[in-house]
């Protein structure tokens, strides 16, 4: 697998935290030196490591915070 390199440009909140430390994080992050992303996923406590997750662009946040505020 190829090596991915990440840069958390913010934190945005963190959602939640495990018993291991582990948080579910709002950040904006450049992967591979692109554009920022807004990225939703879980975080080891050092971010050294991560789990799957969803990464949106400006437009589709917006268009998820639309729906949600239908909810």
């Amino acid at each position: 697998m190829a090596d991915i390199k990440y840069e958390i440009i913010e934190t945005l909140g963190v959602l939640s935290e495990n018993a291991k430390g582990w948080k579910k994080e709002l950040n904006l992050v450049s992967w591979n030196g692109r554009e920022p992303k807004y990225d939703l996923r879980d975080w080891a406590p050092e971010h050294e490591k991560m789990g799957k997750g969803v990464t949106l662009t400006n437009e589709e946040l917006k268009e998820l915070k639309a729906i949600i505020s239908k909810l």
